[in-house]
């Protein structure tokens, strides 16, 4: 199954990708990363690369999100590349916005390379 890729995030996922990092950073951090989000370039890294560098686990295909994202990856429907902050001082990834496209992606093929903004 080939999954299709917007060629940059929708312009909701900033908004979103702001939210869940100001529960991370106070408002002025999280805003500066995602003004960088926004100017980063698209790279891609496989799934199960994604996955292990930010130490969470996977949800299943029977979330409600999951399920959504799996059937617009089954209809055609491109989706939206995933927000992605380092963060070094735990070596980690966090995912700031497209978990559930992750996992959907996943589901089909942990090999699959994933676009991304990364910063």
């Amino acid at each position: 199954m080939k999954i299709k890729w917007l060629d940059q995030p929708e312009a909701h996922d900033y908004p979103a990708a702001l939210s869940y990092l100001c529960l991370l950073h106070d408002e002025k951090t999280a805003a500066t990363l995602v003004s960088r989000l926004r100017r980063a370039p698209v790279s891609q890294f496989k799934a199960k690369d994604i996955f292990r560098a930010s130490g969470l686990s996977l949800l299943g295909v029977s979330n409600s999100h999951v399920k959504k994202d799996r059937t617009e990856i089954k209809s055609g429907e491109k989706l939206s590349p995933l927000l992605l902050v380092r963060d070094s001082d735990n070596g980690k990834v966090v995912i700031a916005d497209g978990y559930h496209r992750l996992c959907a992606v996943y589901s089909f093929d942990e090999d699959a390379l994933i676009p991304c903004k990364i910063v």
